[in-house]
């Protein structure tokens, strides 16, 4: 089989199955650099605007009036487990606020977080908003409705002025016209937005080196990505590729995982922005693809690399906790034309 932009699975010596990737670096003056794919077609980048999402915050005054910490602004970029660090956060940030968890509109989904469930229905607890994975960014967006003296129950609404301000946040910081933009709905009922992948890599770089930006922007900017790497535990937390993987940069860099098989990444360092989009959305395949074009440009360091090197080759295995196969990563980041 031709190696052309796949992530192998692996069984025994056979190739079972194939993930083809999608990916883009572009640095922060808006240049591609590299490719693999199909880098122009939109994707909805799902989660990882998050990053983008909680811009408004800091920049509306709302981070400040309410005293968010830096580990509050950090859960406001989440897509969390559900752990108990994450759910007493997301219920502090609402306290703050003066509103509680009744008001969080993203719906329920079984806690990523297996004690926590297994706790919940030992505790004949019901599963409530607040264990979704999302609960911190819906209270960030509670938090700026209820400073700008807006509506909170409708706060997830394409029209409603938090919804209007992202948009806006998302168009400029990816260089990308408003109109172009395509809308969907996320999986916790907020608008979702598709951009061709090298805008939302352009993106990631400005998140990363925010010196072009405006003194507003840039300010906000770094608050954000301070606050991820210094609690990097908030955005995912235990045995998850986002905290691991910025704990391991310390500091350098930011990352942010999206359903259906999407990875953002900026390295403050370089100032590259880097998207990743699984074709076929499943997400076993992002962490090792994202490993390899990190690998490939040279960003990782050798310790790093074999810190991380469960999510670069991460094994299969079976029912009886047999090694049966592992992912592969089988690309190479191609030049673009200008470079």
């Amino acid at each position: 089989m031709e190696d052309i932009n796949l992530v192998k699975v692996q069984r025994g010596k056979r190739v079972e199955s194939c993930h083809q990737i999608n990916a883009a670096v572009v640095n922060s003056e808006g240049d591609l650099l590299y490719q693999v794919g199909n880098i122009q077609e939109k994707v909805y980048a799902r989660s990882s605007m998050k990053p983008f999402q909680a811009i408004p915050i800091v920049e509306t005054g709302a981070v400040d009036y309410y005293h968010l910490s830096d580990a509050d602004l950090s859960l406001c970029t989440a897509s969390h487990n559900g752990e108990s660090m994450h759910t007493n956060r997301v219920l502090s940030i609402l306290e703050k606020i003066g509103l509680d968890d009744s008001y969080l509109g993203c719906g329920t989904h079984i806690p990523r977080w297996q004690d926590t469930y297994k706790s919940l229905i030992l505790q004949g607890e019901e599963v409530t908003p607040l264990y979704n994975n999302c609960s911190g960014k819906h209270a960030g967006m509670l938090a700026t409705a209820q400073f700008m003296g807006e509506a909170t129950d409708n706060y997830y609404e394409l029209d409603h002025p938090v919804q209007q301000r992202i948009l806006k946040v998302i168009s400029e910081m990816c260089s990308y016209p408003i109109d172009e933009i395509e809308m969907g709905i996320d999986g916790c009922g907020v608008p979702v937005h598709a951009l061709p992948l090298d805008r939302i890599a352009y993106g990631y770089a400005k998140m990363a080196n925010p010196k072009s930006l405006n003194e507003e922007r840039r300010i906000a900017v770094e608050r954000i990505t301070k606050a991820m790497t210094a609690a990097p535990e908030m955005v995912g937390g235990t045995n998850r590729f986002c905290t691991d993987f910025m704990l391991a940069g310390k500091g350098r860099f930011i990352g942010k995982a999206g359903a259906e098989g999407v990875y953002c990444i900026g390295d403050k360092e370089t100032g590259l922005g880097i998207a990743i989009k699984v074709a076929d959305g499943n997400g076993r395949a992002v962490y090792p693809a994202a490993m390899e074009v990190l690998i490939q440009l040279g960003l990782l360091s050798d310790d790093q690399i074999v810190r991380l090197k469960d999510y670069h080759h991460p094994k299969l295995y079976n029912a009886r906790k047999e090694e049966i196969g592992e992912l592969i990563p089988s690309f190479h980041l191609k030049k673009a034309l200008a470079f």
